[in-house]
């Protein structure tokens, strides 16, 4: 499959499920920031944004806050599916390229990530209930 292909397959199947993912999550909400749908806890603190071609950088991902070291660590991987997102890598953010190889696993855990790292210790606690109350 050419790498147009994968954009364009990646940018039709992701965004639906990284949607219903991050609202499942507790005082998560989306709106448009800066173009692209950003996901926010409390509507206030920036938790993850998926970006299709942002500002013709031609990539399909996913940008998430990070705990402190994990951004480096999946950098040093040297693998293309992570990178250092625009605007954000700075802060400590990562990004996780859509358009390669990379599993659905991978991506909730990587928003589930970014919320455990900005929410409250209220909203993690609910979080962590709710997925006792699962198991």
């Amino acid at each position: 499959m050419s790498e147009e292909n994968l954009r364009d397959t990646a940018a039709k199947e992701w965004p639906e499920r990284i949607r219903a993912f991050a609202l499942s999550l507790p005082g998560v909400s989306e709106r448009i920031s800066h173009g692209m749908p950003t996901y926010f806890v409390h509507g206030k603190k920036s938790i993850a944004q998926y970006r299709n071609n942002h500002h013709g950088d031609g990539i399909v991902g996913l940008c998430c806050a990070a705990p402190p070291g994990v951004q480096q660590l999946l950098l040093e991987t040297g693998e293309d599916t992570y990178y250092l997102p625009a605007y954000v890598g700075h802060l400590g953010w990562i990004g996780v390229r859509l358009d390669r190889s990379v599993t659905w696993e991978e991506v909730a855990g990587l928003i589930r990530e970014a919320y455990m790292t900005r929410a409250s210790i209220k909203l993690k606690a609910e979080l962590e209930g709710q997925e006792r109350t699962k198991t």
